[in-house]
């Protein structure tokens, strides 16, 4: 439907389809983790499994058919598998932050993946970072030292997944940058699943429950949601520059105070607030550095 107005040229120009692929793309994200909140009841790892099971369906349907037989085949096994383990340790760590802290300050916590991509790149691809990334970066760590300072006060250890997360998606960007010279995004995508989905079927004897009938569709929409998430991220940045649909990507905190108000009795503190403005100004400065320096621009989430 939205190829079809962009054809047509008389309702939506390129760049506003990109925004609303943006928009959803941060719904279906918001949605992800509001349901692995809202599941704390259910076993991590059936939770992990299964968001991966239904979001196999997305991957799938992406594969050419003329290779539905050869798709797997990589010479560069090896690059698949660091990206697969990173991307499996930060979605772990993601969930387990989202069952056990606010989820405003959680979300927060997981924007400073563009800051540690680029303290990354410049230890591990000897990139030269200038003045203005330093200064963005930060502006970054401060954000986040913000709002983890209370919990240093309460020592909630749980604060420190998100910071894991970020570190886990700012290798997954560093190997995205290389493997996408040469593979499909469906490829990239599908060991990272197969993994992450292995290791929530590791647990099955740890106590899985039967769903009921309410949990069994908050599993499909946790999949399909998740999984086509990443799909409509990498479909925005195609189509429009990144300085202007990566900015709605902070949409996602509102979605989070908002839920976390309503659904978690959760309220959004004045320090989770400032913090995540610093976040989010370190990182913008961070995407529009890039894009002049025609880098690849890696959004804020796995």
């Amino acid at each position: 439907m939205l190829f079809h107005l962009i054809k047509g040229g008389n309702l939506l120009s390129k760049s506003q389809v990109a925004v609303l692929y943006m928009v959803a793309s941060v719904a279906c994200f918001s949605l992800m983790d509001i349901i692995v909140k809202h599941l704390d009841n259910v076993p991590f790892g059936q939770v992990l499994f299964m968001r991966f099971f239904f979001g196999m369906i997305p991957i799938i349907l992406l594969i050419p058919k003329k290779k539905i037989f050869t798709f797997y085949k990589t010479k560069r096994p090896w690059l698949h598998a660091f990206r697969a383990v990173s991307g499996t340790i930060a979605i772990i760590a993601l969930f387990i932050a989202l069952r056990n802290i606010e989820l405003a300050d959680c979300i927060s916590l997981t924007f400073l993946g563009p800051v540690f991509v680029t303290i990354l790149s410049s230890i591990f691809l000897s990139e030269k970072i200038g003045i203005r990334r330093i200064f963005a970066v930060c502006i970054g760590l401060t954000g986040g030292l913000i709002i983890i300072r209370p919990t240093f006060q309460e020592f909630n250890f749980f604060y420190f997944f998100p910071i894991i997360f970020a570190f886990g998606f700012a290798n997954v960007a560093i190997s995205i940058r290389s493997l996408s010279k040469t593979e499909p995004n469906y490829l990239i995508a599908f060991y990272f699943s197969i993994l992450s989905l292995l290791v929530g079927l590791s647990t099955i004897f740890n106590g899985w429950i039967w769903p009921n009938s309410f949990e069994f569709i908050l599993f499909v929409i946790l999949g399909l949601a998740g999984g086509y998430a990443n799909i409509l991220l990498t479909q925005s940045l195609r189509m429009a520059e990144a300085s202007l649909v990566t900015p709605i990507k902070y949409l996602s905190l509102i979605f989070a105070a908002t839920a976390g108000y309503f659904l978690f009795d959760e309220n959004l503190k004045l320090m989770t607030l400032l913090g995540a403005i610093l976040i989010a100004v370190g990182s913008y400065i961070i995407f529009r550095r890039e894009e002049t320096l025609k880098k690849q621009v890696v959004g804020p989430r796995v």
